[in-house]
């Protein structure tokens, strides 16, 4: 069997508007930040999984020549909104293969000023994700009926909606309404400001039932995660051992053949695979989770992946978060962080930046948002294209 692999870095940027830094300076600030919480230097790094979907397709050698060229492999992934979680995968991979005992993950984009991604949402100059060439691309038809990302996602809370019933539009507003607050206690958000219920109701639509608020925030931003092997991380200092955090599952999926179509994208199905492998990996199940960051890309995308990651009973998304569960103070606290449509959301960032806040919450290091006696996590984010990325977290002993 091969090593676990544990987290001993991790770091994000405060995520928002750097008029000031490039991608390089972002992903530098990242990975240096990563080190700096290791207590290694790059001379310990044996791969880099470099993750960046609008600039040059050679950054991870490029970020190299900012923190320290030293010759090792670069992998430079692109896996739509999934690719920070690829980039780490990369690295995880090269321990398991044996091929080194450190691996440094780094994703980071340049979205702030953006503007409008898409081409009929309504005209004002915005800030917040309409479309995004970095999720549905392709031409889509059939009963989904349209290629711009909120579209889609709205359709498939709509359709969850229809089906099982209880998901309306003050119910999607109510999960966005729970992000915002979350956010207030986030210092790292791009936007850390509670919004009523009547605010987020009243705002620009976008696609119904998603309103501004409940869109994920283009910003700019970057996060990396250094990792190390079980037989490595027994050379390091007591401190560095008692604040690693284990990756006890990490999983990639696609979307899987269906005989009814091959265009159309599964979000469903796509995430609910990836979190049942999970679940076998780590030998847990959806119960033990202390608390979740999952891929709110939108409102609706949040209720169905409560159903998706199987926190509740098949069909009964709009129960649990009726319950209280899903907030700060709840029985499973989901997006704890403020989320994607409040601490934001530089795509090839986000996979990293989701494990960030759990890891975060496992060495008890998140302040007034610290969920207590938080032990295991789970962070999910999903790529359009299609890609799903969920790592299940467990503290040190």
């Amino acid at each position: 069997m091969s090593e676990n692999v544990w987290i001993v870095g991790i770091q994000m940027t405060k995520f928002g508007k750097h008029k000031d830094k490039d991608v390089l300076d972002l992903g530098a600030e990242a990975a240096l930040g990563a080190l700096a919480d290791a207590g290694l230097t790059m001379k310990d790094v044996g791969v880099i999984g470099a993750g960046n979907l609008i600039g040059d397709s050679g950054f991870g050698q490029l970020l190299q020549k900012q923190i320290g060229q030293t010759g090792v492999p670069v992998y430079n992934v692109a896996n739509a909104c999934a690719t920070g979680a690829t980039a780490l995968r990369v690295a995880i991979m090269a321990i398991k293969a044996g091929e080194t005992d450190c691996g440094l993950a780094v994703g980071v984009e340049k979205l702030a000023g953006a503007g409008l991604l898409t081409g009929n949402a309504a005209q004002d100059d915005t800030d917040w994700v309409r479309r995004g060439r970095f999720g549905a691309v392709a031409p889509l038809d059939g009963r989904v009926g349209t290629e711009t990302m909120p579209g889609v996602f709205a359709q498939i809370g709509m359709e969850y909606g229809h089906k099982y019933g209880g998901a309306d539009f003050e119910l999607f507003a109510k999960i966005s309404e729970k992000n915002h607050a979350h956010s207030t206690l986030n210092p790292k958000a791009a936007y850390q400001k509670a919004m009523t219920l009547e605010q987020i109701m009243n705002d620009v639509m976008i696609a119904y039932p998603n309103t501004r608020p409940m869109c994920s925030a283009n910003c700019d931003g970057g996060a990396a995660a250094v990792v190390v092997s079980e037989t490595k991380l027994r050379t390091l200092s007591l401190e560095q051992q008692r604040r690693a955090v284990k990756i006890s599952a990490s999983v990639l999926t696609s979307d899987p053949w269906q005989e009814a179509c091959q265009v159309l994208p599964d979000i469903n199905t796509l995430t609910r695979q990836a979190a049942t492998t999970a679940y076998e990996q780590a030998g847990i199940g959806p119960d033990d989770l202390d608390l979740v960051e999952l891929h709110d890309c939108f409102a609706t995308a949040e209720l169905v992946h409560y159903d998706n990651l199987q926190l509740c009973e098949p069909g009964g998304a709009v129960d649990f978060f009726r319950s209280g569960a899903p907030w700060r103070d709840g029985k499973t606290p989901v997006n704890v962080s403020g989320g994607l449509q409040s601490k934001g959301h530089p795509v090839s960032a986000t996979g990293i930046a989701n494990i960030w806040e759990v890891a975060t919450h496992l060495r008890g290091e998140a302040g007034p948002r610290q969920i207590a006696d938080a032990k295991v996590g789970l962070a999910h984010v999903i790529g359009l294209g299609s890609a799903c990325g969920v790592h299940i977290l467990e503290k040190a002993a």
